[in-house]
């Protein structure tokens, strides 16, 4: 019953965002009585707290295969699968909406954090090796990150590995422009 009811919220919080979010959804969703929801979950900002903070599920990583390029697509091609399944969704509109709740928040910056040190560890080797020049690792990650996010909120289509190959090569070439220019 429990899994039902977090899968539901998730999906309600995906499909709606949290300002939305009613129980009677819920428990018809989990097929279970809106009482057990409410007994259970007093409060409905637990019962969204309680379905997110189980995301670390969905981290994304990235990995270190000596190409820079191929390990920064294949982040963005599992960033945009991560963010497309419910819990992705969920967050990403929790975030969006800019919570106030402190515990809300906190689930969302924790995912991001999770998301900046994989993407730091695979950069702090790339500057090592002079695969690239060094650079602010939060602004590069945003710069990759933030076209996923544009094109899976607005797009008809499916983000694809193309478009994360087009990405990390404007991206990476503007990097070394900018390094070439002010460096030279």
């Amino acid at each position: 019953m429990r899994e039902r009811v977090l899968a539901a919220a998730t999906e309600l919080v995906a499909r709606d965002g949290i300002e939305r979010f009613r129980y009677e959804e819920v428990a018809e969703l989990a097929e279970v009585n809106k009482t057990t929801v409410y007994r259970n979950w007093p409060d409905h900002v637990e019962l969204v707290i309680e379905a997110l903070s189980s995301f670390d599920a969905d981290s994304v990583v990235v990995k270190d295969s000596g190409d820079l390029r191929v390990d920064l697509t294949e982040f963005l091609v599992a960033f945009a699968d991560s963010l497309s399944t419910p819990r992705g969704r969920a967050l990403s509109n929790v975030a969006a909406s800019a919570p106030t709740n402190e515990e809300v928040a906190a689930i969302v910056d924790a995912a991001h954090k999770r998301r900046m040190e994989t993407m730091r560890q695979r950069l702090d080797k790339a500057f090592e090796r002079g695969e690239l020049p060094p650079v602010d690792v939060y602004f590069l990650t945003e710069m990759l990150s933030g076209p996923v996010h544009l094109l899976l909120r607005r797009g008809p289509r499916s983000f694809t590995r193309e478009d994360a190959k087009q990405i990390v090569d404007i991206i990476l070439a503007g990097i070394h422009a900018v390094h070439a220019r002010t460096s030279g």
